[in-house]
């Protein structure tokens, strides 16, 4: 299988992170390949919150802040905002995006549509102006920004690495794969049966520090 080749015509990964930290599985597609049935099939098949996941390097270029920056400078609500998860990490979280372009912003197309317009200014030469003159927050898309340094080695990180390591660039859409029946993560072993069933090549986290390293 030619993965970059794969990633880049819209296939999938799934990409489970372990019992020892959140214990879920992640749907996983390359940023520059999602359409709204691509959209549709992480809302229906994966259920959880639909993300986009950046590298550091990108992230800086649009100089995306971490939630929690943000919301430590607010007087009325900085004592809420984490110090740690259960998991021991801290949030991914950035600010959450519309397209201009969208309506409401929350529909597989709005959201596709905001996806393909952050994916298309990632890489030109004044990405924070166009990210600016663009989009608006707060939105119905939620962004990651990787940590630098590995510090964190989650579904965001782990995520734009393969997709990096494959020699593309490092942005992600990722939704967590939740059970309808038991209303918890989806279970490793069903995570599995999915991706029997669509093809799709699954990765544990032990399994891309080995290939990371």
């Amino acid at each position: 299988m030619n993965f970059k080749e794969y990633l880049e015509k819209g296939g999938a990964v799934i990409i489970h992170d372990g019992s020892e930290r959140e214990n879920e599985a992640d749907l996983i597609f390359y940023a520059g390949a999602v359409d709204k049935k691509k959209i549709a099939v992480l809302r229906k098949d994966a259920g959880g919150l639909i993300c986009v996941a950046l590298s550091d390097e990108l992230s800086n270029k649009l100089n995306l802040p971490f939630k929690t920056e943000i919301l430590s400078n607010d007087e009325r609500v900085k004592d809420l905002v984490v110090k740690k998860t259960p998991y021991g990490d801290r949030p991914a979280f950035s600010i959450t995006v519309n397209h201009k372009g969208t309506h409401t912003g929350i529909t597989d197309e709005d959201r596709a549509k905001t996806i393909n317009g952050l994916f298309e200014i990632i890489e030109r030469e004044y990405p924070e102006k166009e990210f600016r003159n663009d989009f608006y927050t707060p939105g119905h898309v939620h962004l990651l920004r990787a940590s630098p340094n590995g510090k964190r080695c989650g579904h965001t990180e782990l995520s734009v690495k393969l997709a990096e390591k494959t020699g593309l660039k490092g942005v992600m859409v990722l939704c967590e794969m939740l059970d309808d029946e038991t209303g918890k993560a989806l279970s490793f072993e069903k995570t599995k049966m999915y991706a029997e069933k669509y093809g799709i090549p699954v990765f544990s986290k032990k399994e891309l520090e080995v290939l990371y390293s």
